[in-house]
């Protein structure tokens, strides 16, 4: 038997797999999974739930139906035996609809079921103007008028003006509308008078617009999904991913 020694190297150990996780609680119609990953580092992984669906299209009924505390207590506990540091419920308008006091409720909600920690994107959003020391927004949502004013409402109620808004009125697949159609609206309700823009829902995608959009206006340009990202990841303490967004600078 040959005692020569092989000529193939010994692999080098694999480091322990240490994965910090994060619950997401989405309405059931998310269709945007893909880009929520696209700010999470390689040591974190989301653990997505979605709400039971229900026939609805994407108005106040299904925002009021969706922001149920009970409901989304039952939701979060789905992703509760993977043991998630933080759980975020990524939906704007069901975090808005109710106000600052619906948007609190939310919150009990994910904690009471079991989450270590919990935010809400409307949460996030309060949280983010406040990181940048920002009081007046422009808004773009792809929301019909009376849940675009639904969130006009609930940033004054927070102290937040809004100076202008723009709504798509859509109802239903506000996952397809094309980024060219958001950098339109985005640019045109910037003005002077706005220290920052929100585009607001979370199943509409923005991550690749962010940057280049900040550069253009010289201001913040935050998102729905960016800012419930940020923060999730802020209380999973890690940092999240998204060059050139000032956000994250």
């Amino acid at each position: 038997m040959s005692t020569r020694p092989s000529t193939h190297p010994l692999p080098a150990a694999v480091p322990t797999l240490l994965q910090t996780g994060i619950g997401v609680v989405a309405p059931y119609d998310f269709a945007l999974d893909r880009e929520l990953w696209r700010w999470v580092p390689d040591d974190v992984t989301l653990h997505l739930t979605r709400m039971p669906y229900a026939p609805m299209a994407a108005t106040v009924e299904m925002a009021v139906h969706i922001s149920d505390p009970e409901l989304v207590a039952r939701t979060t506990y789905n992703v509760l035996p993977v043991a998630p540091l933080a759980v975020a419920y990524a939906c704007t308008f069901g975090s808005f609809v109710s106000g600052l006091t619906g948007e609190a409720a939310l919150v009990d909600a994910m904690v009471a079921a079991g989450a270590p920690a919990a935010v809400t994107t409307s949460g996030a959003l309060l949280l983010a103007l406040h990181r940048l020391g920002i009081n007046r927004i422009a808004t773009v949502t792809p929301y019909t008028n009376d849940l675009t004013a639904g969130l006009s409402r609930f940033l004054g109620e927070a102290g937040i003006e809004v100076v202008a808004t723009a709504g798509l009125g859509l109802i239903a697949q506000i996952w397809a509308v094309p980024y060219e159609t958001t950098v339109e609206l985005v640019r045109g309700v910037d003005s002077d008078s706005a220290e920052a823009i929100f585009i607001s829902c979370t199943n509409l995608p923005t991550y690749d617009v962010i940057a280049g959009l900040e550069a253009t206006l010289g201001k913040p340009v935050l998102t729905a999904n960016q800012v419930t990202m940020w923060s999730a990841l802020e209380l999973a303490g890690h940092t999240a991913i998204g060059p050139g967004q000032r956000l994250l600078g």
